[in-house]
């Protein structure tokens, strides 16, 4: 197969210099179970990592840049950006949906589903980044008057674009596709159906990306993407296309985030009497006489209370867990210096 050109692929002297000698350079373009499409100078290569990494619970994602030799990964270059979440289900384990991302479009679909609480999850998960979040409305061709819904959008997606598409009359597509410049990775984020693959056969101008029509009175649809996908667009620039997402979990997310998300919250937080206000009882708190006047609505209130409950609990189970693995590593030396011990 043919070669890449890493510097079209995002490849610069910083990345150079983390590479150790003898690794080969690539680009990890596909993520399946257990094993990697990884983009380098001498072609498209599937690869996979040793079971010492394995076993050391390394993380893989779409858009990670890689040293390989004898067709393995060894190491994972250092990220300039990565969109984390807890992996769905009841355990405590991190997955990386897409890497080394400038531009994060978060797509939802216009419609009776749309829910802005989501909107302000997806918000704090991309803002925790390091990469630009943008909001993504799609399927505007399917209602007589799309702005009520819009502006609802804009009012819990402070200082972040929103962008209204139609991939059936185009509407949008073009400026949106603008944002994906040359050198700059975009990554497509949402749930089943909301339109993610469809938007990237526009650009590629085929259909690349497997999709299945939508019924009528299915706004959402059926997704077919079943794994996360680097593509290089016409034109340059790069796209990262991911199956939709049931559930979007925190992980390890910042304070700083949060706050970015609901810069409205802190900013009636910081006229509060006290400086320890909680915004729950306390006289002279700002947050809750802006609920009281209708400046703050009380949903965004609630949301952002849960998302910080949710923070909280973050934080103890990392806690826990980085206790359990000292204490794990710590047995494992007392092991290793007894056996040392019984062989002088």
């Amino acid at each position: 197969m043919p070669g890449f050109d890493l510097r079209e692929l995002g490849w610069n002297d910083e990345l150079a210099e983390n590479l150790e000698p003898g690794l080969v350079a690539g680009r990890v373009a596909a993520v399946h179970r257990g094993a990697f499409d990884v983009w380098t100078e001498a072609g498209a290569v599937r690869s996979r990592l040793p079971g010492r990494l394995v076993h050391e619970g390394l993380e893989v994602g779409a858009g990670d840049w890689v040293g390989l030799s004898d067709g393995l990964i060894r190491v994972v270059l250092p990220r300039r950006s990565a969109i984390v979440r807890n992996a769905a289900g009841l355990t405590t384990t991190a997955q990386t949906l897409a890497a080394n991302v400038d531009v994060a479009f978060a797509v939802s679909s216009l419609g009776p589903d749309l829910e802005p609480r989501r909107i302000e999850r997806y918000l704090v998960t991309l803002w925790e980044s390091g990469a630009s979040p943008e909001i993504v409305l799609t399927k505007a061709d399917r209602l007589d008057d799309p702005w009520p819904l819009v502006a609802g959008v804009e009012a819990v997606a402070l200082g972040v674009p929103v962008h209204v598409v139609s991939a059936v009359t185009g509407q949008g597509c073009d400026a949106l596709r603008a944002r994906i410049g040359a050198g700059t990775t975009a990554v497509l984020l949402g749930s089943s159906g909301v339109g993610k693959s469809t938007l990237v056969n526009r650009w590629l101008g085929e259909e690349t990306m497997a999709t299945k029509e939508t019924r009528e009175d299915d706004d959402e649809g059926r997704h077919t993407t079943t794994h996360r996908q680097l593509l290089v667009l016409p034109g340059g620039g790069l796209v990262i296309d991911t199956p939709g997402l049931r559930e979007l979990q925190l992980w390890d997310v910042d304070s700083a985030a949060l706050d970015a998300t609901f810069a409205d919250v802190e900013e009636l937080a910081a006229e509060c009497r006290f400086a320890d206000c909680t915004h729950t009882h306390e006289p002279g708190c700002a947050v809750l006489a802006g609920v009281e006047t209708g400046e703050l609505p009380h949903e965004r209130l609630q949301s952002w209370r849960k998302l910080q409950r949710e923070l909280r609990a973050i934080a103890m189970r990392h806690d826990v867990r980085l206790r359990k693995e000292e204490g794990r590593k710590w047995r494992l030396r007392t092991r290793e210096a007894r056996a040392r011990a019984r062989h002088r």
